[in-house]
């Protein structure tokens, strides 16, 4: 299987802007597991701007795009550190790709991302891919992480794509304000209702929510992945996933003869 997992800022980081090291290392050994069972995994991780504000004792995310650049620099640093430290523990080797949107939009430069993405899975690596927000300027410019992931799946034609956030699934309305939302497990058609449920994101140091999620699954279902939103705060739920058992909500990807 190749596998496209995104993880958001508020699951490898606490709202201080610190990365939560117990979950960072959990994840780590997880995919480290199934990346042995021979499956080919490729992490998009949020987190840079975010974990760059904690270091710099930032109370929230950045207001201006200069400090958002600089946090970006130095939160990247921060991360790559620990993913490779922590991977390395079980004996693999990360890469780490950072991405604008010209990268995926002018044809050329994305044959060369997909020529180093392959190349990098036969080499056993596992690539840890961020959008490069220290000189993308336009949010911060693809959108956010998981439109990045979705575009990434898609460009790899990935089996699945997994964002993983403090989100567990999609409701029938927001589960915070109303205790008898009803869970959505499945969704076979993204409907203009099912847009209507998705809402925007109140963690203060990231940029997602439903809203971009739903968006994500019309990249990742339109080009044939299937796509799964889950909750980030037990990466072990990766093992059922993969084993067919339900976890969070799943947009089914779209049949060739759905297009015709």
């Amino acid at each position: 299987m190749r596998l496209v997992v995104k993880v958001g800022t508020s699951t490898i980081a606490y709202p201080t802007g610190h990365l939560n090291i117990r979950r960072v290392e959990m994840l780590c050994k997880v995919l480290s597991d199934i990346a042995n069972a021979g499956n080919n995994v490729i992490l998009v991780s949020s987190g840079a701007i975010g974990v760059g504000a904690g270091k710099l004792g930032m109370m929230g995310r950045p207001p201006d795009m200069p400090t958002k650049q600089a946090a970006a620099a130095i939160g990247q640093s921060e991360l790559m550190y620990e993913y490779d430290k922590i991977f390395s523990e079980y004996n693999h080797t990360v890469a780490q790709i950072l991405l604008t949107a010209e990268d995926v939009e002018e044809p050329q430069r994305c044959a060369n991302f997909r020529s180093t993405i392959f190349r990098l899975l036969e080499l056993h690596a596992i690539p840890i891919i961020n959008e490069n927000d220290t000189v993308a300027t336009a949010e911060i410019a693809l959108g956010d992480n998981d439109t990045l992931g979705a575009i990434v799946a898609s460009v790899i034609r990935a089996d699945l794509l997994v964002l993983m956030s403090d989100i567990d699934g999609l409701y029938s309305a927001d589960p915070n304000l109303h205790p008898d939302a009803r869970f959505i497990a499945e969704v076979e058609e993204i409907t203009p209702e099912i847009e209507a449920l998705a809402g925007g994101t109140e963690y203060k140091f990231g940029t997602g929510g439903m809203r971009t999620k739903v968006h994500a699954a019309h990249i990742a279902t339109e080009h044939g992945t299937d796509m799964v939103v889950m909750s980030g705060r037990h990466p072990d739920l990766l093992y059922d996933l993969l084993e067919g058992k339900p976890v969070g909500t799943r947009f089914f990807a779209k049949k060739e003869n759905d297009t015709l």
